[in-house]
């Protein structure tokens, strides 16, 4: 009986001992659980982070690389911590756009003034007859300057956040500019809105005085007489207006329209990327559409004897004045026809006083 018993736990023993040494063979043979790409990264981070304790460089490549991040905050790219375009936006915009915008706003005013300073105003050839014709109406007059004040309150303010921490600042000193700069920042925010009604106004009310003609080519061809000084016929607006209708109010508006509002409006899901597109293009827009109507500007008030009158005060112009600029609109408003080129074809028979001017 002893003897069955021994028998019995050497047996045991030697089956404990043969399932001793198959069990690590047998989980050496198993293969491990596979691992993520994320679980790799980490495990390789924090064996970096052991073997170099002071080098980050990886960690800022893959966050400077623009991929995805881990976040909780829900939106457009707000799991992108770092977009490595928004340096070649800063130098863009900083660079070409602020140094030679910067040349054109300077070279444009100078240009002015000397064409100011060796031609004078354009006036009138003869004696003014007294006889005034309505040109404007109280709604033209009144659409043109608020399309015009709005404009003015963007181009400064515009340029004060363009140009300012080059000229001001230096000069003011950074306190003084801050609060100037972020003035300029709410009334740019504010009135943009404004200006685009206006504009959208104006283009509505004037579309058809400035459907292109042909005698306008001719007026082209002549450069309006502004060198020369010769007389050259034009309709109600002349090619060099209806050249700033087209390029100035209608094709400027809406690039700088439509540019202001995504920068205006952020929250509509554009990213970074677009924004920065569209901080190029209106910024390269407004300096453009800025240096182009320094010249209206110009002509609308000290270049041309009598334009800045009939704007500013009552819309009427002597015959004179209008056979001289406007020679086919005033033939038609002599004649009585009605049509897109005339759109007042009344003659105010008031005689000017002696001594009067227009």
């Amino acid at each position: 009986m002893a003897t069955i018993n021994w028998r019995k736990r050497l047996a045991a023993g030697a089956i404990a001992l043969a399932a001793g040494f198959a069990l690590p063979a047998t989980a050496q043979g198993t293969p491990a659980p596979t691992q993520t790409p994320q679980q790799d990264a980490a495990r390789e981070q924090l064996q970096r982070q052991q073997d170099q304790p002071f080098n980050n460089a990886p960690v800022w490549r893959d966050v400077r690389s623009g991929g995805p991040q881990t976040t909780q905050v829900r939106g457009v790219e707000t799991n992108v911590l770092v977009q490595s375009e928004g340096e070649t936006w800063r130098q863009i915009r900083n660079g070409p756009i602020t140094v030679y915008g910067g040349l054109l706003m300077l070279a444009v005013p100078l240009l002015i003034l000397g064409f100011f300073l060796w031609k004078g105003p354009m006036k009138v050839h003869g004696a003014l007859t007294g006889r005034k014709i309505l040109r404007l109406t109280p709604w033209d007059r009144y659409i043109h300057w608020t399309t015009a004040i709005s404009w003015c309150v963007l181009a400064i303010s515009g340029l004060i956040l363009l140009f300012g921490k080059y000229v001001l600042m230096p000069i003011i000193g950074g306190t003084l500019f801050s609060w100037l700069a972020q003035l300029a920042k709410i009334l740019h925010n504010f009135i943009g809105p404004v200006f685009l009604l206006a504009a959208i106004l104006m283009f509505v009310q004037y579309v058809g005085r400035n459907i292109p003609r042909g005698h306008d080519f001719g007026w082209l061809a002549k450069g309006g007489g502004l060198l020369t000084g010769k007389h050259v016929p034009s309709g109600f607006f002349n090619a060099g207006e209806k050249i700033v209708f087209w390029v100035g109010l209608t094709f400027f508006s809406i690039v700088v329209g439509a540019s202001g509002l995504v920068l205006l409006f952020p929250n509509f899901d554009q990213g970074r990327e677009i924004m920065q597109i569209s901080n190029i293009v209106h910024a390269t827009a407004g300096v453009l559409y800025m240096a182009m109507m320094m010249g209206h500007i110009y002509l609308g008030s000290v270049g041309m004897e009598g334009a800045w009158e009939a704007m500013r005060y009552d819309g009427m112009v002597d015959e004179a004045w209008a056979k001289e600029h406007h020679e086919y609109w005033y033939n038609e408003v002599k004649s009585g026809r009605q049509g897109s080129a005339a759109p007042m074809a009344g003659v105010a028979a008031s005689r000017r006083e002696p001594g009067e001017t227009t």
